[in-house]
């Protein structure tokens, strides 16, 4: 009998890039693009340059971080805020 990895014509390649996660610097890539322009516009548009870069170094420490953790973290915090709280005291 016959598995289905021994069937000609039904096998895929799997390439590793549909498999990983898309990161920046090793953060998701929106939490790193909303980070960066947060930070760029706390630097920039209000000229406060060390509290710019204190933000962008801690939101993507923070990331990088939540990334290691679990690399989906960003869509399950998502998920977890939009459900309602059942048991409140």
């Amino acid at each position: 009998m016959s598995t289905a990895s021994d069937l000609p014509g039904f096998e895929v390649a799997l390439h590793r890039s549909l498999t990983e996660p898309i990161l920046m610097g090793g953060a998701p890539r929106t939490v790193a693009i909303a980070n960066g322009t947060l930070a760029a516009a706390v630097g920039l548009g209000l000229q406060l340059w060390i509290p710019g870069l204190v933000l962008w170094l801690v939101g993507h420490s923070l990331a990088v971080w939540g990334a290691r953790v679990d690399p989906q973290f960003m869509q399950v915090f998502a998920r977890h805020i939009k459900h309602k709280p059942l048991l409140d005291v």
